[in-house]
């Protein structure tokens, strides 16, 4: 069975549903990888940070701040085991300091401060005195107060404190045992079910993942030699309501515009569909049904959002004339779209492999 955009979108427009199942099964799914990006932190990395905290609160019985910002400075990757005790984000953790200690702490720089450590979790911190000081001492100050108070008072049912976590919702009383006896398995699989393994990394290398795609396409643009205008983030373009990822040849002519949409989930997934529709339907503005659009619509996917609803992949389809392509197809965009009228670069031939005789 051909793909959408090796046919004639007559053909397409006639019976879309197995060209759904011509796609479905091209759609890879690589949730189950993800990239490090920068600023990862491997375990021991961590538990050397947790391990010095540990010793300099004498197994979480006292909470100095001047004890633990000496042990910061020296071993920074504390400052994010700290946090993880808390289970709040940099902005989250930068607000409260600033309410708890009058200092303002932004929280954008709270977000810098957390990524230089990341990035190189063992190297002091030569923050000695100087306004970063000062915001570090008033998050260590802030995280102090909050993990010894616990929960500040029985919690409506109807709602959860932050902090009603098990090791922290006694206050002290409550990350002791912890860090003397270990934790409870089923505590441990039930805040994981709360949190998601790797959430927060998933969270901040969520562009990195949907590079992929994009560095895909640029690769094959670039092979055959393709003029292209990659749009940034929230771009305004003429003519546009919302900026395409790719404009062929230019903004100022466009002939081809390239969607690239990777989503894990059904629902963010219908919402890009809607999208590349409303692409559809703008480059059908002021012709007729029979006639050719005014740029070619193309959209890239990938990841097992895209392969849950089929009417939507319907309607994907249908909006760009059969022209979608998955990480599997890529390889042919360029000889199957209008991409193909302004390749300045000749294809690779293929060496011809010798046919064996016949003894």
């Amino acid at each position: 069975m051909p793909f959408p955009f090796e046919v004639p979108f007559d053909d397409v427009r006639s019976d879309p549903d197995p060209f759904v199942d011509e796609v479905f099964n091209s759609l890879k799914s690589e949730f189950l990888v993800m990239p490090k990006g920068q600023g990862f932190v491997d375990y021991p990395v961590f538990e050397q940070g947790y391990e010095t905290l540990k010793r300099v609160t004498e197994s979480f019985r006292r909470l100095s701040p001047p004890e633990i910002l000496k042990a910061v400075r020296e071993t920074p990757v504390c400052l994010i085991v700290l946090r993880s005790i808390l289970g709040f984000t940099p902005p989250e953790w930068a607000y409260l300091a600033s309410r708890e200690c009058g200092v303002d702490v932004p929280q954008g720089a709270a977000r810098t401060l957390d990524r230089k450590i990341r990035m190189d979790p063992l190297t002091p911190l030569s923050y000695a005195q100087g306004v970063t000081s000062t915001r570090i001492e008033a998050l260590i100050t802030t995280a102090c107060r909050l993990i010894s108070a616990g929960v500040p008072r029985p919690p409506d049912p109807a709602r959860l404190h932050r902090l009603q976590k098990a090791d922290t919702s006694s206050g002290l009383d409550s990350l002791r045992p912890m860090a003397d006896l270990g934790v409870p398995y089923a505590m441990v699989l039930y805040e994981r079910f709360l949190g998601r393994p790797f959430a927060g990394h998933r969270d901040s290398v969520s562009e990195l993942v949907g590079d992929v795609l994009e560095s895909a396409i640029e690769e094959g643009l670039a092979r055959a030699g393709i003029s292209a205008r990659k749009t940034r983030r929230a771009e305004r373009i003429p003519g546009f309501d919302q900026a395409p990822d790719f404009i062929v040849p230019s903004e100022f002519n466009p002939q081809v515009v390239i969607e690239a949409k990777i989503t894990e989930d059904d629902g963010t997934a219908r919402d890009k569909v809607t999208r590349v529709q409303h692409l559809g339907a703008l480059a059908m503005r002021g012709r007729r049904a029979n006639q050719a659009p005014r740029f070619e619509v193309v959209a890239c996917i990938a990841d097992r959002g895209f392969g849950v609803r089929r009417e939507d992949m319907k309607k994907l389809i249908l909006a760009t004339r059969g022209k979608v392509f998955t990480l599997d197809t890529l390889p042919k965009l360029v000889e199957s779209t209008r991409l193909s009228k302004f390749r300045a670069r000749p294809e690779p031939t293929k060496p011809r492999q010798r046919r064996r005789r016949s003894p």
